[in-house]
């Protein structure tokens, strides 16, 4: 048990003093970034999932 409390205060240490956090306004623009990323990458798989979609219908009904 003593070894687990150990390793809690040492976590605990470890992530208030060597740790480094970005800035709020880091953190803002990464969220960003990743926001309009995925935007992006969801309008890519839509557009090809809807070509896929009619591209099949139509070798279906055709052939």
């Amino acid at each position: 048990m003593k070894k687990v409390i150990d390793f809690l205060k040492e976590s605990v240490e470890e992530i208030r003093s060597r740790v480094s956090w970005p800035k709020f306004s880091e953190l803002q623009s990464s969220t960003v970034l990743v926001l309009v990323a995925s935007i992006i990458f969801a309008l890519i798989i839509g557009v090809i999932d809807y070509l896929f979609k009619n591209g099949m219908s139509f070798i279906y009904e055709n052939f």
